[in-house]
């Protein structure tokens, strides 16, 4: 299959690869609009099993941040870069200023910034070599580790759609969080103040060992998470989670959390809302953190200081607009993702207008 032919391409404007033999870095970076301003999107370092593996999961995480800049309204495009390779083991400090050195090929086109894999120290060399890096820390401009931001959207979309689902608050309510490193770990600990029983899985054993140690949270096997008897099924760790064999096994009405593209097709989505659950769509629900690192580019751009009260305000009106998505769901009677599918390109689509 070539890369036009794809069904992960959608129109993408650029796909960028990048190889330094001195470090081995091999890096996709993948800019899938620029109609709304730069694009913007996380770096994920991770083992793919071959490139075509890393070449899709950057279109379709590119495409995704593309419709979730949109709905944040945060005047910026979608794009994101892939760096295939063991982030426990081949990290170097110079592997991460050649893919600084690869991000300010792009021109300006694409901004990159944390993700799986990734860590703002990462960036830090990565900056050596270009200034389109956001997320970091020690000027007026730094916004910082952008997953608490990330965390506390989540948290306010899975209170949302327990209260649209359930009549309820979320005192009681159990949540089923897969996955508990960045992003995960600091829902755990704002579902745990709310009230809320958690149930716990990841890979890390030690990850686990500490939330459950901070909120009383259960733990279970990464494949036993998709049986616990939630209300809330969060997903807050790689894409796909919600697929034919796992969505019979979910016994809630809720599913609402922090990973991208959650949902293995788009025909789960149809699925789902045919059995009467909700979804809160992944690029609306998750879309703090981006808000966050855009209120870095924002201040770097003018060359001021990083403004909260600015984040702030964009992450209510992400509510507002995910509160716009489930009423049209139900007035249209059309799954949450087709619905804010549909809202995030019409606003694309005016941008390039």
């Amino acid at each position: 299959m070539t890369l036009f032919d794809s069904p992960a391409f959608e129109g993408h404007e650029g796909v960028h690869t990048f190889f330094d033999e001195k470090t081995g870095l091999k890096t996709i970076i993948s800019v899938h609009s620029t109609a709304l301003g730069p694009a913007a999107g996380g770096c994920r370092m991770w083992a793919y099993p071959d490139a075509e593996a890393a070449l899709t999961d950057a279109l379709k995480l590119s495409r995704a941040m593309s419709y979730k800049n949109a709905m944040a309204d945060i005047g910026l495009g979608g794009g994101k870069a892939v760096i295939i390779g063991d982030s426990r083991t081949q990290k170097t400090p110079e592997l991460f200023e050649a893919f600084g050195r690869a991000v300010d090929a792009v021109g300006g086109r694409y901004w990159t910034a944390e993700d799986v894999g990734v860590s703002p120290e990462d960036l830090q060399n990565a900056r050596k070599q270009t200034r389109y890096v956001a997320g970091l820390e020690g000027h007026a401009a730094a916004s910082g580790d952008p997953s608490p931001v990330t965390a506390e959207g989540v948290f306010r979309g899975v209170k949302l759609c327990v209260e649209r689902a359930y009549n309820r608050d979320l005192n009681g309510v159990t949540v089923a969080i897969q996955g508990v490193g960045h992003v995960g770990a600091y829902l755990a600990e704002k579902l745990h103040a709310a009230g809320a029983k958690l149930v716990i899985a990841d890979v890390n054993q030690t990850a686990l060992d500490e939330i459950a140690a901070k909120t009383g949270a259960k733990i279970v096997s990464t494949d036993a998470i998709f049986d616990v008897d939630a209300e809330v099924f969060a997903p807050c760790a790689l894409g796909g989670a919600v697929n034919a064999d796992t969505l019979p096994r979910l016994k809630g009405k809720v599913v609402a959390g922090g990973a991208n593209n959650q949902l293995a097709t788009p025909e789960i989505g149809r699925i789902l809302f045919d059995k009467g659950m909700l979804y809160a769509p992944d690029y609306v629900i998750n879309g703090g953190g981006i808000i966050n690192v855009a209120g870095e580019i924002r201040a770097l751009e003018a060359g001021g200081a990083f403004d909260p009260a600015w984040v702030e305000g964009k992450l209510s009106t992400l509510m507002l607009t995910l509160g716009e998505v489930l009423d049209r769901s139900v007035a249209e009677k059309r799954p949450t993702h087709e619905v804010a599918n549909e809202m995030a390109k019409a606003r694309i689509a005016a941008g390039r207008s």
